[in-house]
């Protein structure tokens, strides 16, 4: 247990004169707080079961033995496996404040989440992560959290706030912050960007962001420092980067569904270098399916043992962030821990922190943070260049945030096209007055209305597709009416999840925000048969995804890594 860790000591960890009581209550020499047992006990060392007894003092695992000066909690002969641990998230992209995306997640069994608040710092830079520190320590879990390392994602990009190295160096000292996040400028580390480079010595630790890369450009990436990558979407793809030494994040999202495929890259030899990422799922996934339990529950349907799957979403996550005061009911560890049901499937009865069963109370809301104040496009605006003949258009990828390049034959006096499925898509720059981009796209299957976000990776600014133009800015004006938002017009209706803070989260109680979700997405089918559309919708603009995007000054190329014409010369 590395008790220097600065980010252990934050959480808790005991000094050395508690330390010495926590021992000699080991020894036997003094009463402990709490013996659980009767319990069958998930041992993620050796990936076994065990029917057994521990006790707990302060918050901290003793260990199994004969401890008989305590309150003991019979369990009854329930399994009890660790407390479970997200590997990569962006919690603004759950819609929800810290708190209450604490309070929900924390009932599927999640105690520790590692995030990145690189949503809300690209809107509001350092306030934006200011914001989330003192958020998250309100709240029931553990948050541990990676500095955002690409704000904005490309230099090309523009947003509110421009976190360079000279910005980050003093964050990078302080202990809330276990290392470097996401490092999404490939192109950057590969030509040696002397800024991009400042960035990549802050840390030892340091997350990747590498889609598709291969060969000799992934061999230099990782000796660049990157060493974990949670953008694999093929077995061929993680087996490379398994070989080469990376870690493993395996990733089900709202539309980056990739457990399926990456499953059987998981054995007892590669599992320590295996753990799971929620990445982005909002609070309607949260509530249906669940969190990182989805993912255990999950890869036992595809075919993984269910201890290999547990140990995954435990001590393979702990350690991949050298965090050794969790991710296993084990002396000197967090009596972080959860109770499963009586049943076949993976699903989680009781959450205990530190030997403690609670309920989650709901905290004050917390500050609105306003940062939508972008005015209402005109008809104009929305013009597409003229032209016919051959067009670039942006193709879905189902379950992806992948996106395909589609020629299309096209006369912009003919757009939409309903029967093609091409339509437009706007992105109106909450940072600049008058900045609108405009591109095409196939997949929504939209015949009528149009559907808006402020929620558009990574600058956020205000996207939406369409069928009429005015619908487009009856949706825009919706989202900018509620200060940011999610916004479906059509059938004669329009329905609204105000987003206040900072055009990203809800203020509200998730119980509430579930609702608006609901009842917008009822609206939302209606329109569109396609799944979790407004997911799809807020990734069309993330530029350091391959092949092509729409950001507020155009069409974005990831293979030239620029800007493009819709129409071909």
């Amino acid at each position: 247990m590395n008790l220097t860790h600065g980010n252990c000591v934050k959480k808790g960890i005991p000094g050395i004169e508690e330390r010495k009581r926590i021992t000699s209550a080991a020894l036997g020499n003094e009463p402990v707080d709490l013996i659980f047992s009767n319990c069958i006990v998930f041992n993620p060392f050796s990936c076994t079961w065990e029917k057994t007894s521990f006790a707990v003092k302060n918050g901290i695992v003793l260990g199994p033995g004969d401890y008989l000066r305590g309150k003991v909690v019979n369990m009854s002969g329930s399994r009890v496996v660790p407390g479970l641990i997200d590997s990569h998230v962006h919690i603004e992209s759950s819609l929800l404040s810290p708190c209450e995306y604490a309070r929900l997640v924390f009932k599927h069994g999640t105690t520790t989440v590692i995030a990145d608040p690189h949503e809300i710092a690209n809107v509001l830079g350092i306030r934006g992560i200011e914001f989330m520190l003192n958020e998250a320590k309100k709240s029931q879990i553990d948050y541990f959290f990676m500095l955002s390392s690409c704000v904005p994602a490309t230099p090309l990009d523009k947003g509110g706030a421009n976190l360079n190295s000279q910005v980050l160096y003093p964050l990078s000292k302080e202990p809330e912050f276990l290392g470097l996040a996401e490092m999404m400028n490939v192109p950057g580390v590969l030509n040696l960007d002397s800024e991009v480079w400042k960035k990549l010595v802050l840390f030892r630790l340091m997350d990747g962001h590498a889609p598709l890369l291969c060969g000799k450009e992934l061999n230099a990436y990782i000796i660049a420092g990157p060493d974990s990558d949670h953008e694999c979407t093929g077995e061929e793809e993680a087996w490379e980067k398994l070989k080469k030494g990376m870690f493993i994040y395996l990733r089900e999202g709202g539309t980056e569904k990739n457990l399926k495929s990456l499953i059987p890259v998981v054995n007892p030899f590669t599992v320590s270098r295996c753990s799971f990422a929620s990445d982005d799922r909002h609070i309607d996934t949260l509530v249906k399916d669940g969190h990182i339990d989805d993912c255990i529950r999950k890869s036992v349907h595809y075919g993984l043992s269910l201890e290999l799957a547990i140990r995954m979403a435990t001590l393979s996550a702990s350690e991949r962030f050298l965090l050794y005061d969790r991710g296993a009911i084990a002396p000197g560890r967090v009596a972080d821990f959860c109770v499963l049901e009586d049943s076949l499937e993976f699903r989680i009865r009781e959450t205990y922190k530190r030997g403690v069963k609670s309920e989650a109370v709901p905290s004050p809301e917390p500050e609105s943070l306003k940062s939508v104040f972008l005015t209402r496009p005109s008809l104009k605006d929305l013009n597409l260049p003229a032209g016919k003949g051959t067009a670039k258009v942006i193709g879905l990828v189902e379950d992806q945030i992948l996106t395909r390049v589609f020629y299309i034959n096209v006369d912009s006096d003919l757009i939409p096209d309903t029967k093609a499925d091409v339509l437009k898509v706007v992105v109106c720059s909450r940072y600049e007055k008058g900045r609108v981009g405009i591109a095409l796209v196939n997949g929504f299957g939209l015949t009528t209305g149009a559907i808006a976000s402020s929620v558009a990776h990574d600058s956020h600014n205000v996207i939406c597709v369409g069928v009429e133009d005015e619908s487009i800015l009856t949706a825009i004006h919706a989202v900018l009416e509620n200060g940011g938002g999610l916004a479906s017009v059509g059938k004669a209706m329009t329905s609204v999840l105000p987003l206040e803070c900072a055009g990203l989260m809800s203020v509200r109680r998730y119980e509430v925000v579930s609702d608006l979700m609901c009842a917008l997405e009822e609206h939302t089918k209606l329109l569109t048969p396609l799944k979790n559309p407004f997911m799809y919708l807020s990734f069309l603009s993330l530029t350091v995804i391959p092949q092509i995007r729409v950001t507020d000054q155009g069409l974005f190329s990831s293979e030239v890594w620029g800007y493009i014409p819709i129409f071909l010369k």
